[in-house]
């Protein structure tokens, strides 16, 4: 006779399982693996300033990885647990943002002043944290959207003195050691992540 699914793994093996995160992991793996190939050709080593695309693209890549990890076929269940769930998805989050943030950081070498791991590691919190609260708001399956809206017009802009010297609202931007910049990714991140902790995702239908 054979063994239930599942039957046999610990409650974290049966978690991990139900929310794909070893491929969540995997993909955060690929995207630090990609961004340390950019990150390395000749004309970023030697313009640190060819970066800048980096810091918005893979923070994109890895927060849109972590946020479709989010998504649960158990929302119902999940609500009428004994145990609450939220220590659950805070800590589902704050591992998977350390771990991107960390394997950003490693793949893009340098100092601060030159877009290097300062940057990315604001980037993704910051990033993870739109998404977040984006996952609470719209669903797990379309959290990147407002994320990639943001990157990408504060990106487009960036020829703009006005758009890339305003530390707040182009807190993507900028290099690295700005307090303003590092203040607004992390309030971002820890909002996000508190609002998507207490409040889970968005319930979603069935894939059509």
């Amino acid at each position: 006779m054979n063994a239930a699914p599942g039957r046999g793994l610990t409650p974290f093996a049966l978690y991990a399982r139900s929310r794909g995160i070893p491929a969540t992991v995997a993909a955060l793996v690929c995207a630090a693996l990609l961004t340390l190939w950019v990150a390395g050709r000749p004309d970023a080593y030697l313009d640190p300033y060819r970066r800048m695309p980096l810091i918005s693209l893979a923070p994109l890549l890895t927060s849109s990885a972590i946020g479709v990890s989010l998504h649960t076929y158990t929302r119902d269940l999940d609500d009428t647990a004994v145990r609450p769930w939220w220590p659950r998805r805070l800590a589902h989050l704050l591992v998977l943002a350390a771990l991107a943030a960390a394997l950003s950081a490693l793949a893009v070498p340098g100092l601060s002043q030159e877009f290097g791991a300062a940057a990315m590691v604001r980037n993704t919190l910051g990033a993870v944290g739109i998404t977040a609260a984006a996952a609470v708001l719209l669903g797990a399956r379309l959290s990147w959207m407002p994320t990639t809206l943001y990157f990408s017009a504060v990106y487009l802009s960036g020829a703009s003195s006005r758009v890339s010297n305003a530390t707040v609202l182009a807190w993507s931007l900028q290099p690295g050691p700005q307090r303003g910049a590092w203040a607004v990714g992390l309030g971002l991140f820890v909002l996000g992540t508190a609002l998507c902790a207490a409040r889970g995702v968005r319930p979603e239908g069935p894939r059509a």
